[in-house]
Protein backbone atom coordinates (compact mmCIF):
# COMPACT_ATOMS: atom_id res chain seq x y z
CA UNK A 1 0.00 0.00 0.00
CA UNK A 2 1.14 3.59 -0.91
CA UNK A 3 2.04 6.26 1.35
CA UNK A 4 2.01 10.03 0.80
CA UNK A 5 3.47 11.87 3.26
CA UNK A 6 3.48 15.71 3.26
CA UNK A 7 6.82 17.33 4.23
CA UNK A 8 6.90 20.83 6.42
CA UNK A 9 10.58 22.70 6.69
CA UNK A 10 11.31 26.02 8.46
CA UNK A 11 14.09 26.03 10.93
CA UNK A 12 15.68 28.45 9.56
CA UNK A 13 15.17 31.06 6.57
CA UNK A 14 14.03 28.94 3.77
CA UNK A 15 10.15 28.04 3.92
CA UNK A 16 9.38 24.44 2.14
CA UNK A 17 6.83 21.77 1.25
CA UNK A 18 7.13 18.51 -0.60
CA UNK A 19 5.20 15.69 -1.09
CA UNK A 20 6.65 11.56 -1.27
CA UNK A 21 4.84 8.51 -2.43
CA UNK A 22 7.14 6.03 -0.43
CA UNK A 23 10.34 7.02 -1.13
CA UNK A 24 9.88 8.71 -4.57
CA UNK A 25 9.48 12.67 -4.79
CA UNK A 26 6.65 14.06 -6.40
CA UNK A 27 7.46 17.59 -5.23
CA UNK A 28 9.97 20.14 -3.11
CA UNK A 29 9.19 23.58 -3.08
CA UNK A 30 10.98 25.85 -0.98
CA UNK A 31 10.95 30.06 -0.88
CA UNK A 32 14.18 31.84 -0.10
CA UNK A 33 14.43 34.55 2.22
CA UNK A 34 16.35 37.48 0.34
CA UNK A 35 15.55 39.92 3.03
CA UNK A 36 18.74 38.88 5.61
CA UNK A 37 21.28 39.86 2.91
CA UNK A 38 21.68 43.00 3.46
CA UNK A 39 22.28 42.59 7.38
CA UNK A 40 24.84 40.21 6.85
CA UNK A 41 22.97 36.99 8.54
CA UNK A 42 19.85 35.63 9.17
CA UNK A 43 17.39 37.97 11.54
CA UNK A 44 14.95 35.72 13.52
CA UNK A 45 12.27 37.53 14.31
CA UNK A 46 12.33 38.44 10.37
CA UNK A 47 12.13 34.77 9.25
CA UNK A 48 9.45 34.07 11.28
CA UNK A 49 7.48 36.69 9.88
CA UNK A 50 8.46 35.45 6.54
CA UNK A 51 7.81 31.99 6.50
CA UNK A 52 4.07 33.20 8.22
CA UNK A 53 3.92 35.10 5.08
CA UNK A 54 5.55 32.08 2.67
CA UNK A 55 3.79 28.67 3.90
CA UNK A 56 0.51 29.01 2.53
CA UNK A 57 1.30 29.47 -1.03
CA UNK A 58 4.09 27.02 -0.47
CA UNK A 59 2.53 24.16 0.55
CA UNK A 60 -0.61 24.83 -1.52
CA UNK A 61 2.30 25.15 -4.74
CA UNK A 62 4.15 21.54 -3.34
CA UNK A 63 0.57 19.41 -3.53
CA UNK A 64 -0.74 21.07 -7.04
CA UNK A 65 2.30 20.06 -8.46
CA UNK A 66 2.19 16.40 -7.05
CA UNK A 67 -0.95 16.06 -8.10
CA UNK A 68 -2.13 15.72 -4.40
CA UNK A 69 -5.10 16.45 -2.36
CA UNK A 70 -4.83 17.01 1.45
CA UNK A 71 -7.57 14.06 2.23
CA UNK A 72 -5.03 12.07 0.36
CA UNK A 73 -2.10 12.52 2.86
CA UNK A 74 -1.25 10.22 5.11
CA UNK A 75 0.70 12.11 7.40
CA UNK A 76 1.90 15.16 7.43
CA UNK A 77 6.27 15.68 8.46
CA UNK A 78 7.11 18.65 10.62
CA UNK A 79 11.00 19.76 11.57
CA UNK A 80 10.44 20.14 15.49
CA UNK A 81 13.91 21.54 15.74
CA UNK A 82 16.67 22.19 15.71
CA UNK A 83 16.81 25.55 14.44
CA UNK A 84 15.06 28.91 15.25
CA UNK A 85 12.35 29.22 17.39
CA UNK A 86 10.25 31.59 15.68
CA UNK A 87 10.36 30.15 12.48
CA UNK A 88 9.60 26.17 14.16
CA UNK A 89 6.70 27.47 15.45
CA UNK A 90 5.51 28.47 12.20
CA UNK A 91 5.97 25.04 10.29
CA UNK A 92 4.94 23.56 13.76
CA UNK A 93 1.12 25.39 14.18
CA UNK A 94 0.70 24.85 10.76
CA UNK A 95 1.27 21.20 10.64
CA UNK A 96 -1.12 21.17 13.63
CA UNK A 97 -3.95 23.00 12.12
CA UNK A 98 -4.01 21.45 8.80
CA UNK A 99 -3.87 18.15 11.02
CA UNK A 100 -6.73 18.80 12.85
CA UNK A 101 -8.42 20.15 10.35
CA UNK A 102 -8.07 16.78 7.77
CA UNK A 103 -7.65 14.37 10.57
CA UNK A 104 -4.49 13.48 9.60
CA UNK A 105 -1.65 12.15 11.74
CA UNK A 106 1.23 14.24 12.45
CA UNK A 107 5.17 12.99 12.84
CA UNK A 108 7.91 15.12 13.75
CA UNK A 109 11.18 15.33 12.19
CA UNK A 110 15.20 16.51 13.46
CA UNK A 111 16.02 18.31 11.14
CA UNK A 112 19.52 16.92 11.35
CA UNK A 113 18.70 13.18 10.47
CA UNK A 114 16.51 14.71 8.01
CA UNK A 115 19.76 15.35 5.78
CA UNK A 116 21.32 12.36 6.87
CA UNK A 117 18.23 10.24 5.54
CA UNK A 118 18.13 13.04 2.03
CA UNK A 119 20.43 9.92 0.64
CA UNK A 120 16.92 7.71 0.75
CA UNK A 121 15.01 9.90 -1.69
CA UNK A 122 13.76 8.69 -5.05
CA UNK A 123 13.10 10.55 -7.92
CA UNK A 124 10.52 10.06 -10.73
CA UNK A 125 12.55 9.05 -13.39
CA UNK A 126 15.25 6.78 -11.67
CA UNK A 127 16.28 5.40 -8.12
CA UNK A 128 18.73 7.00 -6.22
CA UNK A 129 21.75 4.83 -4.57
CA UNK A 130 21.42 4.17 -1.31
CA UNK A 131 23.99 3.41 1.29
CA UNK A 132 24.21 0.27 3.37
CA UNK A 133 23.74 0.34 6.70
CA UNK A 134 26.13 0.97 8.76
CA UNK A 135 27.21 3.81 7.07
CA UNK A 136 28.78 6.85 8.22
CA UNK A 137 27.87 10.24 7.43
CA UNK A 138 29.74 13.58 7.73
CA UNK A 139 27.21 16.04 8.60
CA UNK A 140 28.07 19.88 8.02
CA UNK A 141 26.37 22.58 8.21
CA UNK A 142 26.21 26.23 9.58
CA UNK A 143 25.27 25.08 13.04
CA UNK A 144 26.21 21.57 13.24
CA UNK A 145 29.69 19.49 12.16
CA UNK A 146 29.07 16.29 13.23
CA UNK A 147 30.46 12.87 12.10
CA UNK A 148 27.22 10.01 12.45
CA UNK A 149 26.97 6.74 12.45
CA UNK A 150 23.98 5.24 10.74
CA UNK A 151 22.76 1.52 11.68
CA UNK A 152 19.09 2.28 10.27
CA UNK A 153 16.90 5.08 9.60
CA UNK A 154 15.66 5.47 13.04
CA UNK A 155 18.88 4.15 14.93
CA UNK A 156 22.05 6.97 14.22
CA UNK A 157 24.78 7.86 16.73
CA UNK A 158 26.99 11.32 17.05
CA UNK A 159 30.48 9.54 17.09
CA UNK A 160 32.35 13.44 16.36
CA UNK A 161 30.95 17.01 16.58
CA UNK A 162 32.38 20.31 16.99
CA UNK A 163 33.48 21.31 20.06
CA UNK A 164 33.03 25.22 19.60
CA UNK A 165 32.20 26.81 15.95
CA UNK A 166 31.13 24.40 13.09
CA UNK A 167 32.50 24.59 9.79
CA UNK A 168 29.71 26.99 7.93
CA UNK A 169 30.40 29.31 10.81
CA UNK A 170 33.94 29.53 9.97
CA UNK A 171 33.12 29.92 6.24
CA UNK A 172 30.51 32.79 6.99
CA UNK A 173 32.63 34.14 9.71
CA UNK A 174 35.94 34.61 7.88
CA UNK A 175 33.81 35.83 4.73
CA UNK A 176 32.19 38.93 6.82
CA UNK A 177 35.70 40.12 7.62
CA UNK A 178 36.47 39.90 4.50
CA UNK A 179 33.36 42.38 3.38
CA UNK A 180 32.10 39.23 1.13
CA UNK A 181 28.38 39.24 0.66
CA UNK A 182 26.37 36.82 2.82
CA UNK A 183 25.82 33.76 2.70
CA UNK A 184 29.99 33.91 2.86
CA UNK A 185 30.66 29.83 1.83
CA UNK A 186 29.37 30.18 -1.65
CA UNK A 187 31.25 33.42 -2.24
CA UNK A 188 34.29 31.38 -0.91
CA UNK A 189 34.03 28.31 -2.65
CA UNK A 190 34.10 29.92 -6.30
CA UNK A 191 36.68 32.42 -5.31
CA UNK A 192 38.65 29.55 -3.82
CA UNK A 193 39.17 28.31 -7.46
CA UNK A 194 41.28 31.14 -8.31
CA UNK A 195 43.71 31.25 -5.79
CA UNK A 196 46.52 28.91 -4.42
CA UNK A 197 45.25 27.13 -1.59
CA UNK A 198 48.86 26.33 -0.06
CA UNK A 199 49.28 30.75 -0.03
CA UNK A 200 49.08 31.08 3.48
CA UNK A 201 49.03 28.70 6.64
CA UNK A 202 46.31 28.56 9.20
CA UNK A 203 46.23 26.70 12.95
CA UNK A 204 44.76 23.69 12.80
CA UNK A 205 43.33 22.35 16.30
CA UNK A 206 44.01 19.67 18.59
CA UNK A 207 41.35 18.35 20.39
CA UNK A 208 40.74 15.35 22.81
CA UNK A 209 37.91 14.02 21.40
CA UNK A 210 38.96 11.38 18.80
CA UNK A 211 36.81 12.33 16.11
CA UNK A 212 35.91 15.84 17.46
CA UNK A 213 36.37 18.54 15.35
CA UNK A 214 37.67 22.81 16.50
CA UNK A 215 36.95 25.95 13.94
CA UNK A 216 37.71 28.22 16.72
CA UNK A 217 41.64 28.44 16.09
CA UNK A 218 41.78 28.51 12.48
CA UNK A 219 38.77 31.19 12.65
CA UNK A 220 40.76 33.32 15.31
CA UNK A 221 44.23 32.78 13.24
CA UNK A 222 42.77 34.02 10.03
CA UNK A 223 41.49 36.94 11.93
CA UNK A 224 44.90 37.19 13.22
CA UNK A 225 46.54 37.43 9.99
CA UNK A 226 44.20 39.78 8.13
CA UNK A 227 44.87 42.08 11.19
CA UNK A 228 48.52 41.92 10.47
CA UNK A 229 48.87 42.39 6.78
CA UNK A 230 46.37 45.00 6.66
CA UNK A 231 48.54 46.87 9.13
CA UNK A 232 51.77 46.79 6.58
CA UNK A 233 49.25 47.01 3.12
CA UNK A 234 45.26 48.18 3.83
CA UNK A 235 44.69 46.93 0.56
CA UNK A 236 46.06 43.22 1.54
CA UNK A 237 42.49 41.78 1.41
CA UNK A 238 41.43 42.64 -2.10
CA UNK A 239 44.53 41.89 -3.87
CA UNK A 240 45.25 38.44 -2.30
CA UNK A 241 41.57 37.40 -1.77
CA UNK A 242 41.53 34.55 -3.76
CA UNK A 243 44.22 33.27 -2.21
CA UNK A 244 42.90 33.65 1.60
CA UNK A 245 39.38 31.70 0.40
CA UNK A 246 41.73 29.19 -1.27
CA UNK A 247 43.78 28.66 1.57
CA UNK A 248 41.23 28.78 4.11
CA UNK A 249 39.36 26.13 2.51
CA UNK A 250 41.88 23.82 1.67
CA UNK A 251 42.55 24.16 5.36
CA UNK A 252 38.70 23.48 6.47
CA UNK A 253 38.20 20.29 4.19
CA UNK A 254 41.52 19.09 5.64
CA UNK A 255 39.93 18.97 9.25
CA UNK A 256 37.11 17.33 8.20
CA UNK A 257 38.66 14.55 5.99
CA UNK A 258 41.19 13.90 8.50
CA UNK A 259 38.77 12.89 10.94
CA UNK A 260 36.21 11.22 9.00
CA UNK A 261 39.19 8.76 7.36
CA UNK A 262 39.97 7.89 11.05
CA UNK A 263 36.72 7.24 11.43
CA UNK A 264 36.41 5.27 8.38
CA UNK A 265 39.27 3.53 9.42
CA UNK A 266 38.83 2.83 12.78
CA UNK A 267 34.99 1.27 12.39
CA UNK A 268 36.10 -0.35 9.45
CA UNK A 269 33.13 1.17 7.70
CA UNK A 270 33.17 1.76 3.61
CA UNK A 271 29.91 3.47 2.68
CA UNK A 272 30.22 7.38 3.61
CA UNK A 273 27.99 10.02 3.32
CA UNK A 274 28.09 13.75 2.98
CA UNK A 275 24.90 15.90 3.82
CA UNK A 276 23.84 19.40 5.11
CA UNK A 277 24.21 22.77 3.77
CA UNK A 278 28.38 22.77 3.20
CA UNK A 279 27.99 19.64 1.61
CA UNK A 280 27.04 21.54 -1.70
CA UNK A 281 30.70 23.13 -1.25
CA UNK A 282 32.93 21.95 -4.53
CA UNK A 283 35.60 21.73 -2.92
CA UNK A 284 34.49 19.60 -0.27
CA UNK A 285 32.67 17.03 -2.41
CA UNK A 286 35.21 16.76 -4.41
CA UNK A 287 37.95 15.58 -1.65
CA UNK A 288 35.35 13.31 -0.58
CA UNK A 289 34.77 11.58 -3.86
CA UNK A 290 38.73 11.60 -4.06
CA UNK A 291 39.30 10.44 -1.22
CA UNK A 292 36.56 7.74 -1.59
CA UNK A 293 38.39 6.05 -5.07
CA UNK A 294 41.69 6.16 -3.05
CA UNK A 295 40.33 4.53 -0.20
CA UNK A 296 37.65 2.37 -2.25
CA UNK A 297 34.60 3.87 -0.05
CA UNK A 298 31.21 4.13 -1.79
CA UNK A 299 30.35 7.43 -1.27
CA UNK A 300 27.45 9.23 -1.34
CA UNK A 301 27.40 12.66 -2.47
CA UNK A 302 23.83 14.12 -2.09
CA UNK A 303 22.68 16.55 -5.63
CA UNK A 304 22.81 20.37 -4.66
CA UNK A 305 18.96 20.34 -4.39
CA UNK A 306 19.44 18.23 -1.07
CA UNK A 307 21.88 19.82 0.16
CA UNK A 308 20.22 22.99 1.70
CA UNK A 309 17.16 23.29 4.34
CA UNK A 310 13.90 21.44 1.94
CA UNK A 311 11.02 19.52 3.29
CA UNK A 312 12.17 16.56 0.87
CA UNK A 313 14.13 15.41 3.38
CA UNK A 314 11.94 15.84 6.65
CA UNK A 315 9.10 13.99 4.19
CA UNK A 316 11.04 11.27 3.76
CA UNK A 317 12.51 11.00 7.66
CA UNK A 318 9.10 11.09 8.29
CA UNK A 319 7.83 8.58 5.81
CA UNK A 320 10.41 5.86 7.88
CA UNK A 321 9.35 7.40 11.54
CA UNK A 322 5.15 6.90 10.39
CA UNK A 323 6.02 3.79 9.18
CA UNK A 324 7.36 2.51 12.35
CA UNK A 325 4.20 4.13 14.46
CA UNK A 326 6.07 7.43 15.62
CA UNK A 327 3.33 9.69 15.46
CA UNK A 328 3.34 12.61 17.20
CA UNK A 329 0.59 14.77 19.53
CA UNK A 330 -0.75 17.94 19.20
CA UNK A 331 1.04 18.46 22.45
CA UNK A 332 4.37 18.44 21.03
CA UNK A 333 6.57 21.94 21.26
CA UNK A 334 9.08 23.05 18.76
CA UNK A 335 12.80 22.77 20.21
CA UNK A 336 15.82 25.51 19.24
CA UNK A 337 18.41 23.20 20.44
CA UNK A 338 19.07 19.26 19.98
CA UNK A 339 19.54 18.97 23.63
CA UNK A 340 16.00 19.65 24.02
CA UNK A 341 14.80 16.82 21.27
CA UNK A 342 16.62 13.48 23.10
Amino acid sequence: MDITILGIESSCDDTSAAVIRNTTLLSNVIASQAVHVKYGGVIPELASRAHQQNIIPVVDTALKEAGISVDKLDAIAFTRGPGLLGSLLVGTSFAKGLSVAGNIPLVEVNHLQGHILSHFIDLPDREMPHPDFPFLCLLVSGGHTQIVRVDSPLEMQIIGTTIDDAAGEAFDKCAKVMGLPYPGGPVIDKLAKEGDPNAFAFARPHVKGEFDFSFSGLKTSFLYTLRDEVKRDPDFVEKHKADLCASLQHTIIDILLEKLIKAANTLGIKDIAIGGGVSANSGLRNAVAEAGRRRRWRTFIPELKFTTDNAAMIAISGYYRYCNGMISGLDTAPAARIEEML
